[in-house]
């Protein structure tokens, strides 16, 4: 099948590049950028690592584009972020404003897709770095029947606000799927495995996958353990029953 590919622009988070293969697509997974980059750049990222789009029969994909907003670590200047930081580190509070707000604006997302007669529990949310955090924070606070969560190289803060809704949860949880490099100097791997521990701590059934000597970036071997995972959580078969 031709590749399909459209924009579509949301009033609080800017626009989403989605592509499909098929138009009887029944589910989808939100891909959500790293700090500063856009949609089709993680697209383009992606594209390159595999040497092709990561595509599905049966999967819409959605990368969403963070709006520009001022970001305290890097002195104020405007950058396209998720939410905003006190600092990069996990001993710190989190801008829990600018997280809420963005959260709604992904509501948008999910709702939309909804809309369009995808089930919600056939809807995969996940990204790298910051893209993670937001996801997790989406998914285990807002919407605890999605598919899935995935956040590669990502990590929540020590008092995070996923931590405190959990704690109060009974119902069952999207597992999540983490990858994490050893090298990674900038989201450290002690801070994804603390958040995986905590998370598991808290009744998510939690995957921690690790790759030595990989800095803060993707490799080919993520990204088809992510492709493997997300087949087995939208499986086509269970779609057509």
């Amino acid at each position: 099948c031709d590749l399909e590919v459209r924009t579509i622009w949301y009033k609080y988070i800017g626009h989403c590049i989605v592509f499909l293969l098929n138009a009887q697509y029944n589910s989808c997974y939100n891909l959500l950028c790293n700090t500063g980059d856009t949609g089709q750049g993680a697209r383009t990222w992606i594209k390159q690592i595999l040497n092709q789009e990561m595509a599905f029969q049966h999967i819409k994909v959605i990368y969403p584009t963070a709006p520009a907003r001022p970001y305290t670590p890097l002195k104020g200047a405007m950058s396209t972020v998720w939410f905003d930081r006190y600092k990069i580190s996990n001993d710190c509070p989190e801008h829990i404003e600018s997280i809420d707000s963005m959260c709604w604006g992904l509501t948008d997302v999910i709702n939309d897709e909804i809309k369009n007669g995808i089930a919600k529990n056939r809807i995969l949310i996940g990204g790298f770095s910051m893209g993670g955090g937001m996801a997790m924070h989406l998914a285990y606070r807002f919407h605890q029947d999605l598919a899935g969560v995935f956040a590669l190289s990502s990590f929540l803060n020590k008092d995070s606000a996923v931590y405190q809704a959990l704690k109060k949860n009974e119902s069952v949880l999207p597992e999540l799927f983490q990858c994490h490099g050893t090298a990674d100097e900038l989201v450290l791997y002690s801070w994804g495995e603390e958040t995986n521990k905590m998370l598991k701590s808290l009744g998510v059934s939690a995957s921690l996958h690790t790759f030595p000597n990989l800095h803060h970036e993707l490799n080919r071997t993520e990204i088809e353990k992510l492709k493997t995972w997300i087949v087995e959580k939208l499986p086509l078969e269970a779609a057509n029953k």
